[in-house]
C-alpha cells in the first residue's frame, strides 16, 4: 500500500503530517519543497492512494495534464480541497468524475485548521463517499487526534465546504465592521439555513449540515482569524481591496472564487441566497455597509 499528498501547501502539509504519523506518505507539488518524502508528480502518482489537495480552480486543468490513458485507473482518491468552479458552476466530484471512477473517489470534511493539525490537536472529520469500503480506508490513515466518520452524501459535504467560505467572508466583515455578537451569531445561523437551501436544491441530505461538514466547519471558519476567507471580510471591512488583500494573504482564498460561482448558480436556478448573494456585491465593490442595511431591509 502507498500513500501520496498532491498539493504542498499549508493544507496538504498538514494531511502528510497527519498521516505520516503511522504510515510512510510521500508529497508532491509544482514548487519543489524540503519536506520529507518530498517527490515528482509522476512518482507520487505512481502510489495507490491519493489525497489530493490542490485548490478547486486548478484541480481541472492539473486533471487534464496527468489524464494520460491509465494514470489514475486503479487510484484511490481523497479529495481534501473545498469548492466550486468558477464559470462552469460544477462541483469538484463533477470534474473528478470526469477522470476518475466514482466508485474510487471519496472527500474530506468537516473542522480542520491545517496549523491546528500540525499541531496533533484533536478534531474531527468526515469522508464521504457512495463507496464506504473506500471511506473506512482512507479513514484508517489518519491518525489518533484525529477522530474520522463516514458519510455517502458527496454533494452534501461539498456544497457545505464551499459555502462555509463564503459565509466565512460574511462574518469577517460583520466583526471587521464591529456590528457585535449578536449579528454575527444571527449572520451565522441565517447563512446555514442558506447553505442548507442550496444543498437541497442539488439533492443534498438536510441532516449533513447539522453535522460535522456544515454546522461544525462553518462556526469554525466563520469565527477565526486562522481563516483566510474570515480574514479576507476583516480586510473588506476595512476598505482595502480585493487584490491588495489577495496580495497581503499570499495564499488562496476559495471563498473568494466560489463566491462568484454560488451567485451564478443563484441566478440560473433562482434559489434565494441573500448573504451570498451580498458578499458578491460586496466583493465587486459594495460598501459593506450598505449591504448591511439592504440585509436587515430584506424581507
Amino acid at each position: 500500500m502507498s500513500i501520496a499528498v498532491i498539493g504542498a501547501g499549508k493544507w496538504g502539509q498538514a494531511l502528510h503530517f497527519a498521516i505520516s504519523q503511522n504510515f510512510t506518505c510521500k508529497i508532491a507539488s509544482r514548487t519543489p519543497k524540503e519536506i520529507k518524502n518530498f517527490v515528482s508528480f509522476e512518482e507520487a502518482l505512481s502510489c495507490d492512494y491519493l489525497v489530493i489537495a490542490l485548490p478547486a480552480q486548478v484541480v481541472r486543468g492539473w486533471l487534464e495534464r496527468y489524464a494520460r490513458t491509465d494514470t489514475f485507473k486503479n487510484k484511490k482518491i481523497l479529495v481534501a480541497a473545498k469548492g466550486i468552479e468558477k464559470g462552469s458552476g460544477a462541483f469538484l466530484n463533477e470534474i473528478y468524475k470526469e477522470f476518475v471512477s466514482e466508485e474510487n473517489l471519496s472527500f474530506l470534511s468537516g473542522p480542520s485548521f491545517a496549523t491546528e493539525v500540525m499541531q496533533s490537536l484533536p478534531t474531527c472529520v468526515v469522508i464521504n463517499s457512495t463507496n464506504e469500503k473506500l471511506s473506512l480506508e482512507f479513514a484508517s490513515f489518519f491518525p489518533n487526534f484525529i477522530k474520522t466518520y463516514t458519510c455517502v452524501d458527496v454533494i452534501g459535504a461539498e456544497v457545505a465546504g464551499a459555502y462555509k467560505n463564503v459565509l466565512a467572508i460574511a462574518s469577517g466583515i460583520c466583526d471587521g465592521l464591529k456590528l457585535g455578537n449578536n449579528a454575527r451569531a444571527s449572520l451565522i445561523a441565517r447563512g446555514l439555513v442558506e447553505m442548507q437551501r442550496f444543498g437541497l436544491f442539488f439533492g443534498a441530505k438536510e441532516s449533513t449540515f447539522l453535522g460535522l461538514s456544515g454546522a461544525g466547519d462553518l462556526f469554525l471558519t466563520a469565527s477565526s482569524v486562522l481563516s483566510r476567507n474570515y480574514r479576507v471580510g476583516l480586510f473588506l471591512a476595512e476598505g482595502k481591496s480585493l487584490n491588495e488583500i489577495l496580495e497581503e494573504l499570499g495564499e488562496v482564498a476559495e471563498g473568494v472564487f466560489t463566491t462568484e460561482a454560488i451567485f451564478e448558480l443563484s441566478c440560473k436556478h433562482n434559489i434565494y441566497l441573500p448573504i451570498a448573494k451580498e458578499v458578491f456585491l460586496i466583493l465587486n465593490g459594495k460598501e459593506p455597509k450598505e449591504s448591511l442595511k439592504d440585509l436587515l431591509a430584506d424581507k
